[in-house]
């Protein structure tokens, strides 16, 4: 195993060993949601025409859960080491900043899958679930996780205190979260929230998934796909810049 192999085990291995925090909990609130919502307006919420709002919410909830967790999971990582002072000892080690990129955004990626996979496990109990174009599916949460990652990664990276990260979910991650469409379809909005959400990558995630599942989009999927897409590619490309300057860990 070598030296970037060895980190992502670490990594992997750093939320695995609390599986119930970091899996678990993630899994139970999902649920709640879907308990909660679900049951409250199953009745009068129609969006597609075939799908139970419950089964609509599914891939929202899924995608959610996945984002956030693949976010929390880098972020997390990076400013513990930092500010328990064993940041250092990675420092030591003749790792690139690829391998950096490569095992802090990989283990991301793998919870947020898990979190995102046990979400569906568990909602497939409650309702009846399609899958009309598994690539696509596949594709958006790959992508999505992906970026989360790298986007924990740049946070972790410039916060320096979990006050300064705290501010960063609770202002910028939380609410392009819950205004991406997760509960509703976008065409149920004000015009005004309408085009708020079509400049929020997170809505393009979520409805390119839907697509996934139900064949059905409030956009193309096309046009999610370059979205995300283009948007990941951006995110990578700053992380990548950051890592290779030692932006705030190298100082």
């Amino acid at each position: 195993m070598n030296g970037w192999q060895t980190l992502l085990y670490k990594e992997v291995l750093r939320f695995w060993k609390v599986a119930f925090q970091t899996i678990a909990g993630p899994v139970l609130t999902a649920m709640l949601y879907l308990l909660i919502f679900g049951h409250a307006l199953e009745d009068h919420v129609k969006v597609y025409d075939q799908v139970s709002y419950t089964a609509f919410l599914v891939p929202g909830l899924a995608m959610m859960s996945l984002l956030q967790n693949a976010f929390a999971n880098s972020s997390s990582s990076l400013i513990m080491s930092k500010v328990m002072g064993n940041l250092v000892f990675i420092l030591l080690t003749p790792l690139s900043y690829w391998h950096w990129f490569v095992a802090y955004v990989g283990a991301a990626v793998v919870r947020g899958l898990v979190v995102g996979l046990g979400v569906y496990a568990i909602a497939s109990f409650f309702t009846q679930i399609s899958f009309a174009q598994p690539l696509f599916i596949f594709l958006f949460a790959v992508m999505g996780a992906a970026m989360m990652g790298t986007l924990g990664l740049i946070a972790g990276l410039w916060a320096e205190k979990f006050d300064q990260l705290a501010a960063f979910q609770n202002f910028v991650i939380m609410p392009m979260t819950f205004l991406s469409g997760v509960f509703y379809s976008i065409h149920s909005l004000p015009p005004f929230w309408q085009v708020v959400s079509h400049c929020n990558p997170f809505f393009y995630m979520i409805d390119g998934l839907r697509y996934g599942f139900f064949g059905v989009s409030d956009v193309s999927p096309w046009l999610s796909l370059a979205v995300v897409g283009g948007s990941t590619l951006l995110v990578f490309a700053n992380a990548l810049y950051l890592l290779r300057t030692g932006y705030r860990i190298r100082s």
